[in-house]
């Protein structure tokens, strides 16, 4: 019994998605999410391989997430975006639209919003740079994450063009 040489083995599915996502220029990081969600797909359907599969099975996965795995509709789009990469790219074919596609829903958030009297005594308990963050995202409207996001950098530019303007 004679085995294949590696030249005569055609590339595993998943390498083949490798190269094709760096052929294309993609991020590390979209592979490593573009693979586990191919990955997922594969082992849902008990490891048949994709070129044996079609809409159906992209739609039946894709449902599933929205309706077992209740996952966010971005979740769903980004394995959408695998699955249509995977047919697309690495097996070239293109699968037919997904009617019967069930889609995520967008969980309905209402914003927390406290009296004057609430934020005054929230206020109250805090002291030092919590305090001032506090007081910055109260005064002016900002969400909670957007003064972790400045850049010290751009506050002390800020600081030093105020410090010129006020010696002139």
């Amino acid at each position: 019994m004679t085995t294949p040489t590696h030249a005569s083995q055609s590339p595993r599915l998943l390498d083949r998605v490798r190269a094709a996502l760096l052929f294309l220029g993609e991020r590390p990081r979209t592979e490593k999410t573009y693979v586990g969600w191919i990955r997922r797909y594969i082992l849902f359907h008990d490891k048949r391989h994709p070129a044996d599969m079609g809409a159906a099975e992209v739609t039946e996965f894709l449902s599933s997430l929205a309706v077992q795995a209740k996952v966010a509709p971005a979740t769903q789009n980004q394995a959408m975006a695998a699955l249509l990469f995977l047919h697309r790219h690495v097996l070239g074919c293109e699968l037919p639209w997904l009617d019967q596609l069930v889609r995520a829903k967008r969980a309905r958030r209402l914003p927390v919003v406290l009296t004057r009297p609430e934020g005054r005594a929230v206020l109250e308990q805090l002291s030092g740079t919590p305090l001032l963050v506090a007081t910055l995202l109260y005064g002016s409207g900002l969400r909670k994450a957007h003064p972790w996001h400045r850049r010290w950098s751009q506050v002390s530019l800020a600081l030093a063009t105020h410090r010129r303007a006020a010696r002139r």
